[in-house]
C-alpha cells in the first residue's frame, strides 16, 4: 500500500468509529448495537446459540500469504459454520482485535472489508468487540450469536445406531490448499522464485475463502428435517466423527470409496 496512517493518530475511540461508521443493522433482533457498554438482543422467545474462536497469527494463519480480507471474511465465516452446525441462523457477531504498530490503519480497513462482506452475506450484525495493541503479532477472536426453535437445535450427542453418516461438501481441499501454500513459501524463501499457483485456485480459495453452509440449514428447514446429530468438520472427518460418536455413546464404520 503506498498510503500509511499510522493507528496512533487516531486512537482507540477514534480506531472503533472509523471502523464501524458503515456498520448496518440487519435484524429486528439487534436491539442496541455498537457503541454502548454492552449490546442488547431480543430472541423473541427463541433460544439463543453462543460460539467463539481465537485465531493466533503463526499458528491459525500466515500473513505472508493470506490476504487481510481474506482473513477478516474467514475470521467471520469460521464461527458462523459453529451456529450452522446447531441447525440454528447466525444472527449478531463481536469482533476482538489485537495488533502491533506494523498494522496501519488501510490494513484495518481492509481486513474489515472481509468482516462486513461476510456479515453481508450471511446477513449478520457486528454489535460489538474489542480493539487493543499486541507486542507481537496479530490475534483474532470472534464470538458469533444465532437463534434457533427451541425444538430444532440439533447436538453432537444425538447419533444413534444405524444412523445414515453424511458430508455435506468435499474433503481435504483446505488441507491441500495449505500444504501448497506452504511448499511455495518455503521455495520462494530459498530461491526467490514466485509461486507457481496456476490452476489452484479451488484448494487455495477451500483455505483462504471457505463456506459456511447456510444453504443446508435453509433445505433442512425447507424440507421440516431434523438431523439426530451435527457437526462442523473443522479438525477432519476421522477426529470430529469420533467426537460425535464419543458424545453420543456409539460406533461408527465409514466407507472409504464413498468420500467425496
Amino acid at each position: 500500500m503506498s498510503n500509511r496512517t499510522e493507528i496512533a493518530t487516531l486512537g482507540e475511540f477514534g480506531l472503533i468509529d472509523h471502523l464501524t461508521q458503515n456498520n448496518e443493522i440487519k435484524n429486528a433482533s439487534t436491539i442496541l448495537s455498537v457503541g454502548d457498554d454492552a449490546a442488547v438482543i431480543d430472541h423473541f422467545g427463541r433460544q439463543t446459540v453462543v460460539t467463539t474462536d481465537l485465531l493466533l497469527e503463526g499458528i491459525h494463519f500466515d500473513l505472508s500469504y493470506t490476504p487481510l480480507k481474506h482473513l477478516g471474511y474467514k475470521a467471520v465465516i469460521v464461527n458462523l459454520s459453529d451456529i450452522y452446525a446447531m441447525n440454528a441462523i447466525p444472527t449478531q457477531m463481536l469482533m476482538s482485535i489485537g495488533f502491533s504498530n506494523r498494522v496501519s490503519l488501510e490494513a484495518l480497513e481492509e481486513f474489515y472489508a472481509g468482516v462486513y462482506a461476510a456479515c453481508e452475506e450471511h446477513q449478520v450484525d457486528l454489535v460489538g468487540g474489542d480493539t487493543s495493541t499486541s507486542q507481537k503479532g496479530l490475534l483474532i477472536s470472534v464470538t458469533a450469536i444465532g437463534e434457533v426453535a427451541p425444538d430444532r437445535y440439533v447436538k453432537r450427542s444425538g447419533a444413534l445406531p444405524n444412523d445414515l453418516i453424511c458430508v455435506s461438501g468435499e474433503l481435504g481441499g483446505a488441507f491441500l490448499g495449505l500444504t501448497l501454500l506452504e511448499r511455495e513459501k518455503k521455495i520462494f524463501e530459498t530461491t526467490g522464485a514466485q509461486p507457481d499457483l496456476e490452476g489452484e485456485s479451488y484448494i487455495v480459495g477451500r483455505l483462504l475463502k471457505p463456506a459456511a453452509r447456510k444453504d443446508i440449514i435453509e433445505y433442512f428447514a425447507e424440507a421440516d428435517f431434523k438431523p439426530s446429530s451435527m457437526m462442523d468438520i473443522s479438525d477432519g472427518l476421522s477426529s470430529d466423527i469420533m467426537h460425535i460418536c464419543k458424545q453420543s455413546n456409539t460406533g461408527c464404520v465409514l466407507y472409504e470409496d464413498k468420500l467425496p
